[in-house]
C-alpha cells in the first residue's frame, strides 16, 4: 500500500507581540515599535518591520537597538494579552484541523494529510489563514510542504503576512538555492565552519558526502545533509496540551493551620516551577489538588498567562487554594500541577519586564543543580516545613 503524501502546514504569527500592541493601540501601525526591556539592561523581544529596516532584531541589546533606531517606540509588553490572543488562534486552529501542534506561543504545525481527498489542501490552508486574520486581526504567515522543517523555511520566505507552498517533489528545487543560514539550527559557529569548507548553499551541503560533514560538525552533519536533501520529519506532537508536570506531598499529620498550608503550597510550586524551567517549558494552566483526611479529593485549575516564574505561579496557586479550601477541615495531601506546556522562547523571557526576575530564578536553579535542591529555599518554607510521609 502506497504511503500517502504528507501535507504539513506551519503557521507563524508575524511580529506577534507588536501585532497585538497595534491591535490595542492602532496609532502604532506603520511606526518603528520595539517590545523589550529597559534601555540600560534590556533586550529586544520582538520589533515591527519598520524597526527591522534600521537593523533591529530579536535578542539584540536594547542599548544597541536604540542607537540604530533612536525614534523607536519602546513598549514593555503585556503578557496577559499575548496569552489571550495566542489561545484565540489556538481555538480557531483546533476547530478546523484534526491534528495540530502548538510549537510556541505564536507558532503552530498542522497535519492536513488525507484532507486532499475532500478539500484542496492549498485552498484549505489559505482559507484557514484568512479566517485567523479576519477573526483576530493578526497578521500570520504560513508554509505548506511535505515536512515540518521545509514548511517552517517556507513560512520564513513568505513573511511578512504571506503564504508559500512547496509542492511534493519540488523540495530540492526550493531548498537548494537557499543560503545555509536559512536552515533552522545553524548557528554562527556552524555557519563559519561550513563556509570554510566552501559550503554556502543547501545544494552545496546536499552534494557533500555525509562522512565529510560528520567529520567536521559531528552528528549534526547527517541531520544537515538530510535536510538539504529534503528529508525531514512530518510528525505532529498532538499531546502538548495534555502533558503536565506535578508535585505533591502526603503529610505525616493532617494539617489545618493556614500558615503551614501556604508554606507547603509555596514549596510545591517552587519545585514544579524548577522542573518547568529545567525542561525549558512554559505553563498556561495551573491546578491545585487537595485531599482531606477522609480521602475526599478535589482539584481546581485555572488558565494563566504563559510563564515559568515562581512568584506568578505561587500567587495563582495560593489564590486557587484559598477559594477551594474548606477552612478548618484537615488536609492530608496537597499537590500542584502545571499543564498546557509550550516550549520556552526568548520572546517569552523578555516581555513584561521579567528578564531580570527570570535570570534570578535561573541562577538559583544553577545553585540547586550544583549543590542540591535544598541549597536554596524560601524563608516561608523553612519556617513552616511540615513532616511528610
Amino acid at each position: 500500500m502506497q504511503t500517502p503524501v504528507k501535507h504539513i502546514v506551519h503557521f507563524d504569527l508575524d511580529s506577534f507581540f507588536v501585532a497585538v500592541e497595534i491591535l490595542l493601540d492602532p496609532s502604532l501601525k506603520g511606526k518603528p515599535v520595539i517590545v523589550g526591556g529597559s534601555a540600560e539592561r534590556g533586550v529586544v523581544s520582538t520589533c515591527s518591520y519598520e524597526a527591522r529596516k534600521f537593523g533591529v532584531h530579536s535578542a539584540m541589546p536594547m542599548r544597541k537597538a536604540m542607537q540604530l533606531c533612536p525614534q523607536a517606540i519602546v513598549l514593555r509588553g503585556q503578557g496577559s494579552e499575548y496569552s489571550k490572543y495566542s489561545r484565540w488562534v489556538t481555538d480557531i486552529i483546533a476547530e478546523k484541523v484534526p491534528l495540530f501542534e502548538k510549537a510556541s506561543i505564536d507558532e503552530f504545525y498542522c497535519d492536513l494529510t488525507g484532507m486532499d481527498k475532500f478539500f484542496g489542501v492549498t485552498k484549505y490552508t489559505q482559507d484557514l489563514r484568512n479566517t485567523i486574520i479576519k477573526e483576530t486581526g493578526l497578521p500570520i504567515s504560513c508554509g505548506l510542504s511535505t515536512a515540518k522543517f521545509i514548511s517552517k523555511i517556507a513560512t520564513n520566505e513568505a513573511k511578512p503576512n504571506g503564504f508559500l507552498q512547496v509542492p511534493p517533489g519540488k523540495e530540492k528545487e526550493f531548498l537548494w538555492p537557499l543560503s545555509i543560514d536559512k536552515i533552522n539550527g545553524v548557528g554562527a559557529q556552524t555557519s563559519i565552519t561550513l563556509k570554510k569548507m566552501n559550503l554556502f548553499t543547501m545544494k552545496d551541503i546536499a552534494l557533500t558526502p555525509v562522512e565529510v560533514l560528520e567529520s567536521k560538525i559531528g552528528s549534526w552533519g547527517r541531520s544537515l545533509w538530510n535536510k538539504a536533501n529534503g528529508i525531514g520529519s512530518a510528525e505532529i506532537v498532538t499531546d502538548w496540551d495534555q502533558k503536565s508536570m506535578s508535585r505533591e506531598n502526603t503529610f505525616h499529620e493532617n494539617l489545618t493551620n493556614m500558615e503551614e498550608l501556604y508554606s507547603q503550597l509555596v514549596r510545591l510550586t517552587e519545585k514544579v516551577a524548577y522542573d518547568l524551567r529545567s525542561d525549558e517549558k512554559l505553563s498556561g494552566c495551573i491546578a491545585v489538588k487537595i485531599r482531606y483526611n477522609d480521602f475526599e479529593t478535589i482539584t481546581r485549575q485555572e488558565t494563566i498567562s504563559y510563564t515559568s516564574l515562581d512568584d506568578l505561579l505561587i500567587k495563582k496557586a495560593k489564590d486557587i487554594f484559598t477559594r477551594a479550601y474548606e477552612k478548618g477541615r484537615p488536609i492530608r495531601l496537597l499537590g500542584v500541577r502545571l499543564s498546557q506546556l509550550i516550549p520556552f522562547t526568548i520572546q517569552m523571557e523578555l516581555f513584561n519586564n521579567n528578564a531580570q526576575k527570570l535570570n534570578l530564578y535561573k541562577a538559583v536553579d544553577d545553585i540547586k543543580d550544583k549543590f542540591g535542591s535544598k541549597a536554596v529555599k524560601k524563608a516561608v518554607t523553612v519556617k513552616n516545613k511540615p513532616k511528610e510521609k
